[in-house]
């Protein structure tokens, strides 16, 4: 799904901002999605001017107004039709795993140093989400929730059980380029 269609998906659960629909952006999908304001906001606009929703501004004092955005009929067809498509194949973009492609060209201690922070990044997901759980939360957010903290315990296993590998690797690199 894009932006977009997320969106609107967002907009079923009820009127939302653009700043609440980041929120959501970054608990219930952060482990699987990322949206920025710079994407979020061109995308709400767009879908106002086809009419897939609508967007009234409340007053706030001492604030700028905000604007509220409402899902309409036409755009609860249109998420419904994305949601009747079968999902594109996932795909896994990693800054992480792709400097590790390379980890025969880095140094030993860099090569744990990344790991170490990585294993520190899951640990903290981890802990986050375990006390987000409560008993408002839809079965879906309760699911989504704990899928991204069953990828996470299967990720920090992983590299516990398999740094060695990296390690080992950039330091035989390191004994070779020393001569």
């Amino acid at each position: 799904m894009d932006i977009r269609t997320l969106c609107l998906g967002i907009l079923t659960k009820g009127d939302a901002t653009g700043y609440e629909i980041k929120k959501t952006f970054e608990q219930e999908l952060s482990h699987f999605y990322d949206a920025s304001f710079g994407s979020i906001y061109p995308a709400l606009t767009k879908m106002t001017e086809e009419g897939l929703v609508n967007c009234t501004e409340q007053a706030q004092e001492g604030r700028p107004d905000k604007k509220v955005y409402a899902i309409t009929p036409a755009g609860r067809m249109s998420f419904l039709d994305a949601l009747s498509k079968e999902p594109r194949k996932d795909k896994i973009r990693s800054e992480f795993l792709a400097m590790l492609m390379f980890s025969d060209l880095l140094s030993p201690s860099r090569v744990a140093h990344l790991i170490d922070r990585r294993l520190k990044e899951v640990d903290d997901f981890i802990n986050h989400k375990a006390g987000c759980h409560t008993e408002a939360m839809t079965n879906a957010e309760k699911f989504l929730i704990g899928f991204g903290e069953a990828i996470y315990r299967a990720e920090r296993d992983y590299l516990n059980e398999n740094r060695h590998l990296l390690e080992a690797e950039a330091l035989l690199s390191a004994k070779s380029a020393a001569g």
